[in-house]
């Protein structure tokens, strides 16, 4: 998808914001969580085993919730601002845990600098964040997952990707490990576009041209947050599926970014 021009705004963005998550239909917990509110977007997938998975998507939401220059109405976050919130948050599981338990995070954070809004987009492991806008719908997150390397040096087709039986090995996560910077991208912030972060459990079960189509039928936030993991759940359901969608709109004049009421960390 090509970069868009960011003429600078006159006026404030707006978010319209939906998230749904589920445990799924095999597993026993819920290991997601989310945070859904400006100025960050966010999806944690858990992983470590029987509930250390639930705490370590848990802690890292908590963190990110927790830091000052991620607070609500702030709008000058910056790169290294979003790598010591991710780093503060890789810490505090493996403090909790004794880094025995992991998490996946993806994120989109909203600020507002010298050229205008924008969005830094973040991510450890292989939950995604994807951009629609006009009609387009592409992934701008890549995958830390075996999967996705075997992709990269064509051994793999995303046919035999998608049945692939090591598809959910990840390769970085947060709590464990060794390497657990985020992997970082910057674009412009413009109305019309809507924003998926998800966890594997969406990704797991429907391509990106059913995402998208799902996405084109419904226009409200929620309703397509909800139509998303219904769409998981009914192409089986075999992990946790949770999504964030935000739609962007112009806002008023007076005021700073804006979003719907602020939705829960997590929900099992």
């Amino acid at each position: 998808m090509a970069e868009a021009e960011n003429p600078r705004h006159t006026a404030s963005l707006a978010f319209g914001v939906g998230a749904a998550t589920d445990r799924g239909s095999v597993r026993e917990l819920n290991e997601d969580s989310f945070l859904a509110r400006e100025p960050v977007f966010a999806v944690a997938d858990g992983m470590g085993g029987h509930e250390a998975g639930e705490v370590a998507s848990r802690l890292c939401i908590e963190s990110l919730d927790s830091e000052s220059v991620l607070r609500p109405g702030r709008r000058t976050v910056t790169p290294v601002d979003v790598v010591l919130a991710v780093r503060n948050a890789d810490l505090a599981i493996r403090e909790a845990t004794g880094a025995l338990a992991g998490t996946t995070l993806a994120a989109a954070i909203f600020t507002e600098g010298e050229d205008g809004p924008a969005w830094l987009v973040a991510n450890v492991g292989d939950s995604r964040v994807y951009l629609e806008l006009e009609g387009e719908f592409a992934q701008l997150t890549e995958d830390h997952s075996e999967v996705w390397e075997l992709l990269a040096r064509g051994e793999l087709t995303p046919e035999e990707a998608r049945v692939y039986p090591r598809r959910n090995v990840v390769t970085r996560a947060l709590g464990t490990g060794f390497d657990a910077d985020p992997d970082l991208w910057s674009f412009p912030a413009n109305p019309g576009q809507r924003l998926l972060v998800c966890s594997d459990g969406l990704t797991c079960e429907l391509d990106d041209e059913q995402i998208a189509g799902i996405l084109a039928e419904h226009a409200d936030p929620q309703t397509a947050a909800d139509a998303l993991v219904a769409a998981a759940l009914a192409a089986g359901g075999s992990d946790n599926v949770t999504v964030v969608v935000v739609a962007v709109r112009e806002g008023d004049d007076d005021g700073g970014p804006a979003t719907s009421p602020p939705l829960p960390l997590s929900e099992g």
